[in-house]
């Protein structure tokens, strides 16, 4: 057996690998600058924050990508200032440029969410979408957290994956792979290339830069342990879109993408919208953070 890697290897690793992915992350993921994107944001954080906390002040978006949650907020007037960090330099630059298109004001910095160079109590919002994971030192990530927020400031981080729902959502990922022959047939879609590649990264990869998966006491200790004394929200999101979107995204995977068709991406899109409002009017409020796909986690400073 491997020994584990270093924490220093996995943030080498990060670096390189997001680096690689950066200029097709956008296009992969359909990241979305306008209303729909404001509309998935606003959505994901409204589960997790209190109303109060907007508009927001000076916010930090820790492990920033391309800019999805930040710029969004920020070119919806809900945050006072946008401060983005990330370890990849590649995925930087491609916020960078976003930014400048969308008309936003932003601080980018390439930096470890490990050792974050701002000053004690710099923001009122610290927040982040499916970064968690990537950090080898979470008690250490969350003091930085908490170091540089402001008393009465909240941290705040969506989609990252459950445990158990990782599993459940691997029956249809597992049943997409197998059926890919005859859907890519179906669709007249040609065998892609590099299956399921974020652009020029390797994907053999992804199993060290994705270093963790969590069960909801997890992310609660990991909160308490960097210094958060008062209430830690926890909560989960996506059962059926879940599954319905990741069967679609393995499908995808198996095909070059300029080759499926517009009617299939429109279905897929719709269908995982549609399902999306499902679990949350229907199933989040009631079945165990633990079986779905996301979890996300709140906490407030309160000295």
């Amino acid at each position: 057996m491997a020994a584990p890697a270093t924490a220093e290897a996995i943030r080498d690793v990060n670096t390189r690998y997001h680096d690689d992915a950066a200029s097709s992350y956008d296009a992969k993921w359909g990241i979305d600058f306008g209303p729909g994107g404001l509309e998935q944001v606003m959505g994901k954080l409204g589960k997790i924050l209190p109303r109060d906390v907007w508009p927001a002040g000076d916010a930090l978006e820790v492990g920033a990508g391309t800019g999805y949650f930040s710029l969004n907020l920020a070119l919806a007037g809900q945050v006072r200032s946008t401060t983005c960090t990330d370890i990849s330099p590649g995925m930087i630059d491609v916020l960078s440029g976003n930014a400048a298109r969308i008309g936003v004001d932003v601080e980018a910095v390439a930096c470890d969410a490990e050792a974050l160079p701002f000053d004690d109590g710099s923001f009122d919002l610290v927040l982040g979408h499916a970064v968690l994971h990537h950090l080898p030192d979470l008690d250490r990530a969350f003091s930085e957290f908490f170091r540089v927020l402001r008393p009465g400031g909240w941290v705040a981080f969506c989609g990252e994956p459950s445990r158990l729902g990782d599993r459940l959502a691997g029956v249809p990922k597992r049943a997409a792979w197998q059926t890919a022959p005859a859907w890519r047939r179906l669709m007249r879609a040609t065998e892609a290339v590099h299956p399921g590649q974020h652009g020029d990264a390797e994907p053999g990869l992804e199993h060290v830069v994705d270093v963790h998966a969590f069960a909801p006491d997890e992310l609660e200790r990991h909160a308490r342990a960097g210094g958060f004394t008062g209430p830690v929200r926890v909560r989960g999101e996506e059962l059926l879109a879940s599954w319905f979107g990741w069967a679609n995204r393995a499908l995808e995977a198996t095909a070059e993408p300029d080759s499926v068709p517009w009617a299939w991406k429109q279905y897929a899109y719709r269908g995982y919208l549609l399902l999306q409002q499902v679990d949350r009017r229907v199933l989040e409020g009631r079945l165990p953070p633990a079986i779905f796909y996301n979890l996300m986690v709140a906490a407030q400073r309160t000295i």
